[in-house]
């Protein structure tokens, strides 16, 4: 198919107020090919790769940044990644957004040379099958990756290996979203089901939550590991524990389709989340309470979300109309920085296993890299009123 084709096409889905997290492939008359859910692949890309840092530090203006070395767990990373979209990876600019709070925040581009740092290896073709990948999520000791599939399907394969451990039935329609909670695997489909499943035990011993009328488009399991958040395309997010089979909270504020959910890993209890288009925005939620805490409008549908390790921030990637990436402190809500470079909605979003890099993946068909969060800066718990967290014990 011609390329400036499928570039149209892409552009007109992205214009069009469609939920960010649920773009059937039918769609477009490219069905899975094509499409902003399903982005294209070529066969024998030009693998070029650019890192953007956002470097927080105190050192001289003048000094170079290093890119780091490539760990193990990058190359792992490298593979879920290039199973999911195999594309070139461009550069982009950064546009600093002032930060009241710090004086000292610079912004660089770096460009390193991909062949000395990446070896992209095909984990699984699902073409043969008359397949696609839907989503993909690795587990916690990143040995293994789960791999959600148009048809229904939930495939584990060992990434080292190369090879295909098993594949899970149960779905009737697209799975996309994953989310491991140790040995047990969550599974959301566009038929309205959630699967509970322990890779170690037969497949039948499953546990089926249902509770969201329109697809599940969203799942994270909380760092504690006893409850899980779902976000659908009903505009819903629901909070499971581990027990129950009917949800133990709803929230409804949201006003569009719930894709982005993150738990933070500073605050017990501590839940966000964001909403499409025709909500835009960033939610606040006390778990531990019931209680919704703050929100703010980002101006964009709201398509990932992901904290910090280090410090009391978040990052979100953002699709119609500005398919940016903003990086946020809390409880402040400041937007700490703006990463352009994406032409089109930022759907895809993986953080590094050190807690410092962020790749991110879109419609323009290009993966990019950036370093958002610093091990190194150091930050104070916040006092604000705001942040109710600073009072439980």
């Amino acid at each position: 198919m011609d390329q400036e084709y499928e570039r149209r096409l892409l552009r007109q889905i992205n214009h069009q107020n469609l939920p960010t997290e649920c773009v059937s492939a039918t769609c477009s008359p490219v069905s899975i090919k094509s499409g902003d859910r399903f982005i294209p692949t070529r066969a024998g890309s030009n693998w070029s790769i650019n890192f953007h840092y956002a470097n927080e530090n105190c050192r001289s203006p003048n000094q170079t940044h290093k890119a780091k070395d490539v760990t193990t767990d990058s190359s792992k990373d490298a593979v879920a990644y290039a199973a999911l979209l195999r594309n070139e990876l461009l550069g982009a600019g950064i546009e600093t957004v002032p930060d009241t709070l710090t004086d000292d925040r610079r912004h660089a581009v770096l460009t390193q040379d991909s062949h000395s740092l990446f070896r992209v290896t095909r984990l699984c073709d699902l073409s043969v099958d008359g397949d696609s990948v839907t989503s993909v999520c690795w587990n916690e000791r990143g040995s293994l990756v789960a791999v959600g599939t148009h048809k229904g399907y939930v495939q584990i394969w060992d990434a080292t290996g190369g090879r295909k451990l098993t594949s899970l039935e149960g779905h009737s329609a697209r799975v996309g979203a994953l989310a491991w909670n140790g040995e047990q695997l969550s599974s959301g489909s566009r038929d309205r089901v959630i699967l509970q499943r322990d890779v170690r035990t037969p497949p039948s011993a499953e546990r089926r939550l249902q509770g969201h009328r329109q697809e599940v488009c969203g799942l994270k399991w909380s760092p504690d590991h006893q409850h899980l958040a779902s976000g659908g395309n009903d505009n819903k997010l629901l909070v499971w524990n581990s027990s129950s089979l009917l949800p133990v909270q709803q929230y409804s504020d949201h006003l569009a389709a719930v894709k982005a959910i993150a738990w933070s890993p500073h605050q017990h209890g501590l839940l966000v989340s964001g909403g499409g288009t025709a909500d835009r925005c960033l939610r606040f939620w006390n778990t531990l309470t019931g209680q919704a805490l703050q929100s703010t409008d980002t101006g964009s549908q709201v398509c990932n979300l992901a904290w910090s390790k280090h410090a009391n921030e978040l990052v979100s990637t953002h699709g119609y109309s500005q398919n940016q990436i903003l990086v946020w402190k809390y409880p402040s809500l400041t937007q700490v920085a703006k990463l352009t470079g994406h032409s089109y909605r930022v759907l895809y979003l993986a953080v590094s296993p050190d807690g410092e890099a962020i790749v991110t993946g879109a419609g323009d068909e290009t993966l990019r890299f950036w370093n958002v969060f610093s091990k190194t800066r150091c930050t104070k718990e916040s006092k604000s009123v705001l942040n109710l967290f600073t009072r439980i014990r």
